[in-house]
């Protein structure tokens, strides 16, 4: 068991601070004014949405703001989004998450999602048709209104030469989920076929990098089955673009925190393509069925685009409101997300009482404790009595300790007959690992739990405590490095971790013995990267089970007299030596014995 946590812990966190350190980083991609593929958009595939720059000249790499004013745009305006709609190809290209913040800081900017093209963080996504007429992918479009806002939406329109009427009515809700109905109209007297994409297009791979524990990339639920396997940015390079067909589903690309996805037509068919192309663009997108347009009438088809922050009761209500299949697994919950899921839930629930994060995290620790009392309570009792019969069992190793097997066989007798269990103790830990780790994917992943405080110091749970005692406590200029920058919270970790193992009985063989007493100091360590919400969950599950033990020692306290006093001669004693004769307490001799 202690193998297989140092081995968890080593997996967790060993190898990325290893290549943090030690491995040099692939340094970020910067566009420059000669490469004219500074703009997202690759060339389109067989059976794939126009690209963004299949047909336009991109702009010159430059500043977001002068990107921003190189073309005609209608503003977005939302309680929780603030941007602009390209008009110049109806692009998705400007957009700020208000409500999220790139720091604790005051005064720290909002975070960024989309980036128009032309900047260093290119990023956007597009609605479109394909087919004779239909618009190019830098068509300008001309809008109903200027603002797009919950309670005001907005038809961008565009003519063809040949009178096709091309139309995308643009609504957007209170939170991230914008409808895009695309509508042709047909006044001409002659029939028209068009096929309808979208796209999700971006230049380099981001700040967040892909991790055996979080999907950073492309992915989708196509077909009904979540596609992020062999679809991160990396992989794509390595192993060359991947397309699939489905009847809707979703496709984007996401972060840890934020998601953009393309929610096409539920009802028809498409093909979905992961592309990877020269100089660092990536791009996702679909093309749909064909659309027939009958002549002097119309037809339209209804998508959708999910831009912002994963928040997961958000993602569960988009996904029954508008039939969106497992937009949930957006969130990168892993192998434990039967686990990791409820945690969450209740966690959420806990914080709607408390109104603090750090407390429903100490409210989710005691429950977790009450549910696992039984367990824990026969565990307790078993290391207590394993403690009243510690001096046997190293009497029974005195006597037989060149006889393995039958000191084996006594040591199995003497559990039998006090009613010990020595792998009780096993249960609640093997246990406590799924639900442990269920905790660290919710603070790793979960957007509601990015910069939520706890109390004084501790401003984030989801970072490590940065308060430590190696700087003096923020007195020195100097941050240590993760490994060793112990927080208040680990040290009380690793403190509460030693007194607990002091109320355990001690290990009987020395090489055990020196590796628990080393144990509390290491986790110290290994914790102080992790996020202090963890941290916070370990430190108080330490101090219930030191009260849960104190109380079963009470119940179960040494007895008065030596055991092996009490103990049957034939399980510790050595064998008697033969008695001999002496003077009785009066003075007389001893009586012979009777012939």
């Amino acid at each position: 068991m202690i193998l297989a946590v140092l081995l968890s812990a080593i997996v967790l966190i060993g190898w990325t601070l290893v290549s943090e350190r030690y491995f040099p980083q692939a340094a970020a991609p910067v566009a420059t004014t000669a490469a004219p593929e500074a703009a997202p958009g690759v060339p389109a595939a067989a059976g794939s949405a126009p690209a963004a720059v299949a047909t336009a000249a991109p702009l010159p790499a430059a500043r977001r703001a002068e990107a921003l004013g190189a073309a005609p745009r209608l503003a977005i305006e939302t309680p929780r989004l603030r941007g602009s709609v390209n008009l110049r190809g109806a692009r998705f290209d400007d957009l700020e998450l208000i409500t999220y913040r790139q720091s604790l800081e005051p005064q720290a900017p909002a975070t960024r999602l989309f980036s128009p093209s032309g900047a260093a963080d290119a990023y956007f996504a597009q609605f479109g048709w394909s087919g004779p007429g239909a618009p190019p992918v830098n068509a300008l479009w001309a809008a109903s209104s200027t603002r797009l806002t919950p309670t005001t939406p907005v038809t961008l329109s565009w003519t063809s030469p040949n009178g096709l009427v091309f139309e995308q009515l643009l609504a957007v809700d209170r939170d991230f989920l914008f409808t895009v109905r695309q509508r042709v109209r047909n006044p001409t007297a002659a029939a028209a076929v068009v096929q309808p994409w979208g796209l999700v297009s971006r230049l380099g791979k981001g700040v967040e990098e892909n991790a055996f524990n979080l999907h950073v990339g492309p992915l989708g639920v196509l077909g009904g089955t979540l596609k992020d396997s062999g679809l991160d940015y990396d992989s794509l390079r390595e192993d060359g673009n991947q397309s699939f067909t489905s009847k809707g589903g979703w496709l984007g690309m996401t972060e840890k925190y934020w998601l953009a996805a393309l929610v096409p037509d539920q009802t028809r068919d498409l093909k979905a393509n992961f592309i990877a192309a020269p100089n660092n663009l990536y791009q996702v997108d679909y093309l749909g069925s064909p659309l027939a347009v009958p002549a002097g009438g119309s037809s339209e088809t209804v998508q959708r685009l999910f831009a912002g922050a994963k928040e997961v009761e958000l993602l569960d209500q988009y996904r029954d409101e508008f039939g969106i299949p497992r937009l949930d697994r957006a969130v990168s919950w892993g192998w434990f997300e039967v686990i990791a899921q409820p945690i969450f839930y209740v966690l959420a629930w806990l914080f709607k009482f408390t109104g603090n994060f750090g407390l429903a995290i100490i409210g989710l620790t005691i429950l977790v404790r009450l549910l696992l009392f039984p367990i824990a309570n026969k565990q307790f009792e078993s290391m207590a009595k394993m403690r009243i019969v510690a001096p046997r069992m190293k009497a029974l190793q005195e006597r037989y300790k060149d006889d393995k097997p039958r000191l084996q066989q006594e040591m199995m007798a003497l559990y039998k007959t006090e009613k010990v269990n020595p792998l009780a103790g096993c249960l609640p830990l093997v246990v406590q690992i799924p639900i442990f780790y269920a905790l660290y994917k919710t603070l790793l992943v979960s957007t509601e739990m990015r910069h939520q405080p706890f109390v004084l110091w501790i401003k984030d749970l989801s970072a490590p405590d940065p308060l430590t005692p190696l700087n003096l406590f923020g007195l020195i200029p100097w941050q240590p490095p993760a490994i060793i920058a112990l927080g208040v919270l680990p040290i009380l970790l690793g403190i509460t971790m030693w007194l607990q193992q002091r109320l355990n009985p001690a290990p009987l063989d020395p090489v055990q013995k020196q590796v628990f007493a080393i144990l509390p100091w290491m986790f110290m360590f290994i914790m102080a990267p992790f996020a202090a919400g963890l941290q916070l969950y370990w430190t108080v599950n330490n101090i219930l089970t030191i009260g849960q033990q104190a109380y079963m020692l009470r119940k179960y306290p040494m007895p008065a007299t030596p055991p092996e006093a009490a103990a049957p001669a034939a399980q510790v004693a050595v064998a008697p030596k033969p008695p001999r004769n002496r003077p009785a307490a009066n003075g007389n001799k001893p009586r012979p014995k009777a012939k």
